[in-house]
């Protein structure tokens, strides 16, 4: 007989979900992500319904900017200092933007989502991102976002067994 307890994703899932909306500009997704010390996030269209992920190697991915060409005064330089902290010098240089960029989120994101059932157990979730290559489902029910699990939920709810 199986004495093991089924953790479900609901229950190392967190609830409060910071999304993006998809007709943001990039430099306002840089300023929200490095406000918000997190690397990526869902993106809602105006209608509410989840569209696609994005995250801050989107962002380096598509800045095209030869490194050192970034404007040394431009408007998000004062918050990239914390990223350097976060990420390192290395990859910080890589997240400038053009001050004149008119790339939204829509641009960059990914529109491939992986999400998951609440009721779902925490080894169907590390199953789907082994095989997915990702770091995040987003938790849903009938469509809408209810929560996020991470591959350090999984590792934290490992860790408490």
């Amino acid at each position: 007989m199986d004495s093991t307890v089924k953790i479900t994703v609901s229950t190392i899932m967190k609830r409060d979900v910071l999304a993006v909306e998809s007709d943001w500009p990039l430099d306002q997704l840089a300023r929200f992500f490095t406000d918000h010390q997190i690397s990526g996030a869902p993106v809602i269209a105006e209608d509410g319904n989840l569209v696609g992920v994005v995250s801050v190697t989107d962002i380096v991915r598509h800045d095209g900017t030869p490194e050192g060409h970034a404007s040394e005064h431009s408007t998000h330089e004062y918050y990239l200092h914390g990223l350097d902290l976060q990420v390192g010098q290395g990859m910080s240089k890589a997240f400038h933007l053009e001050e004149e960029s008119s790339a939204t989120v829509q641009d960059i994101m990914t529109p491939m989502i992986f999400e998951i059932s609440e009721d779902a157990g925490v080894g169907e979730a590390a199953d789907t991102m082994v095989k997915g290559h990702i770091h995040r489902l987003f938790v849903t029910r009938e469509g809408r976002i209810v929560g996020i699990v991470t591959a350090l939920d999984i590792l934290a709810s490992l860790r408490d067994l």
